[in-house]
């Protein structure tokens, strides 16, 4: 199996799949499935750029709109996870994950899902401490401070994930572990982004929850992206123990890191996305705690009957099939023809995909209840982003530079 790996997205579809597609003509081979890292920007319409935390002079409705509205088909079977610059709004109606677009896969806020044979999982946003063991009090219409926390980690998903004991062959995280920096070549990317160095120094450069996923995980492979810049890493699990392959990625520009191919052993194809059995049980299980309130998650009262879960879901798995609901349209698409005025609409719909999947596993729907906020605090310190930029995969012109057939790690 070929894998293409992306590092931030930021809107640009039409440039990463022109290049992939390039790639596979130049190198007279086939990719078989795409992952982006985050800041994937699933705008269907101008109301979504209203919940998209960046400048308002940077929002842009970009070329995920021609995706959602079937203009245009992605190429190749695509997974992505959440970053900090996010239609957030789109992405809590497939909280769970779901079709955002034919073809285009949303991972969740935290998830696992079946390529074939390859298990991917995958965590959403960014870290920040302030926010980690709080719920998802968020909904929108985001005020300016929940249309950044909103993107923040929650320590509920991380704690689902930690439950997952089969092995994980490819783990996605939009920032970095923290410490991840202490298993390559550190000098070399100081030397590139000095104003990394202090960061690294006090072993702040990254995420504590995905460092703590990467130790439980351990994963062959783990891509991120984030911080703009190509750096890769071997993480040595124990003497002895397994190896995870780590790197990061760039954001689409020319002349920029932005993809790298990997090639897997798999079982022969076709492949297709599947829902995967063991994560269905943990999301059942777990949903009885569901954090929905700006107060700290408690899972003292969850009863951890996974195995039951399992046991139960093979049976409805067997009637209906692993494959996730069809993908549908929730919301009037952006038409560049037409006047803004002419997209105005009122309320944030429930996702059928959502629906169907809560269904499947017999559970309520909870995600537009609505919480009350008022004991969380805010400081501006706890809303600083860092955000860089660097280098190589070049776009020249119209036509994109030949990638390498398949880069190791």
């Amino acid at each position: 199996m070929r894998i293409a790996i992306e590092g931030c997205m930021h809107g640009d579809l039409d440039t990463v799949y022109k290049t992939l597609q390039y790639a596979q003509t130049k190198n007279n081979f086939k990719i078989d499935l795409l992952l982006c890292c985050g800041d994937f920007q699933a705008v269907r319409n101008e109301k979504d750029l209203e919940s998209l935390n960046v400048p308002r002079k940077y929002r842009s409705m970009n070329s995920f709109w021609k995706y959602y509205s079937g203009e245009e088909v992605a190429p190749f079977p695509t997974i992505f996870i959440g970053g900090n610059h996010e239609a957030s709004n789109y992405l809590w109606e497939l909280y769970h994950g779901g079709w955002a677009a034919p073809n285009i896969y949303f991972l969740g806020f935290a998830g696992v899902v079946k390529f074939g044979n390859i298990r991917i999982g995958g965590l959403s946003g960014i870290y920040n401490q302030r926010h980690y063991h709080l719920g998802h009090y968020e909904r929108p219409p985001y005020n300016e401070n929940t249309i950044r926390s909103v993107y923040h980690v929650r320590e509920y998903d991380v704690h689902q994930l930690l439950q997952v004991e089969e092995p994980i062959d490819i783990f996605l995280s939009h920032d970095w572990p923290v410490c991840i920096t202490d298993y390559g070549n550190s000098e070399e990317l100081i030397r590139r982004k000095p104003y990394f160095k202090k960061e690294i120094e006090e072993r702040t450069l990254g995420s504590v929850a995905a460092a703590q996923l990467l130790e439980k995980l351990k994963p062959p492979y783990w891509f991120s992206a984030h911080l703009h810049c190509k750096f890769s890493a071997l993480v040595q699990h124990g003497e002895g123990g397994p190896v995870t392959k780590f790197l990061a990625l760039d954001k689409c520009l020319p002349g920029r890191p932005f993809l790298q191919i990997l090639e897997i052993e798999s079982e022969p194809g076709p492949y297709e996305i599947q829902y995967d059995e063991e994560w269905l049980a943990i999301t059942r299980s777990f949903n009885s705690v569901f954090p929905l309130t700006a107060k700290k998650t408690n899972f003292g009262s969850v009863d951890l009957c996974v195995e039951d879960s399992r046991q139960w879901l093979k049976s409805r798995l067997q009637e209906r099939g692993a494959k996730p609901f069809e993908f549908v349209r929730t919301v009037p698409c952006y038409n560049p023809s037409q006047s803004v005025s002419n997209h105005s609409f009122s309320g944030y719909p429930r996702n059928p995909q959502t629906e169907s999947y809560l269904q499947l596993l017999e559970l309520p729907y909870l995600l537009d209840s609505m919480p009350e906020t008022k004991d969380v605090s805010y400081s501006p310190a706890s809303f600083i982003q860092r955000g860089n930029q660097s280098f190589s995969v070049r776009v020249v012109g119209a036509e994109p530079a030949p990638l390498p057939t398949c880069l190791p790690l």
